[in-house]
């Protein structure tokens, strides 16, 4: 499946403190044992448990549902890559993950960032080196 058709419109959260594990399937458009999995591979997401090992998801719990959701099938992300992304910038898009056109609309833009130092002139002519090695090679392959 291509990003684009992963798009849809989520339903709205209703005002309730607590959600079975089955509504925030439906909410978030994921099914239930992928809710169990991302328990484990995201710290962030911490259901509470309680008897019978019932778990019970809150409002902040579906929205980082959705936020996980978007960075690994609308924005292309791996575990690993989302997992960073959301160690970085943990409140970053909720409000773009609570409305999915806004999501749409934050992706697009540039992320801003602060200019890097320039390379140390040791990095320079190691990239040099490369260069010229890249263009040694390219001078092998044969032309099509």
């Amino acid at each position: 499946m291509r990003p684009a058709e992963l798009k849809l419109e989520l339903p709205e959260i209703p005002r309730k403190r607590y959600f079975a594990i089955g509504e925030v399937s439906e909410l978030c458009d994921v099914k239930p044992h992928v809710l169990r999995y991302w328990e484990q591979e995201f710290p962030q997401l911490k259901p509470i448990k309680r008897r019978g090992n019932r778990r019970y998801y809150q409002q902040d719990d579906v929205l980082m549902v959705r936020r996980i959701r978007s960075l690994l099938y609308e924005q292309g992300f791996t575990i690993g890559g989302a997992r960073l992304r959301l160690k970085e910038n943990p409140k970053g898009l909720v409000e773009a993950v609570v409305r999915p056109t806004a999501a749409v609309a934050v992706a697009e833009q540039p992320i801003a960032r602060a200019p890097a130092a320039p390379p140390a002139p040791r990095r320079n002519s190691e990239i040099k080196n490369l260069r010229t090695e890249l263009e040694s090679l390219l001078k092998l392959l044969p032309e099509r």
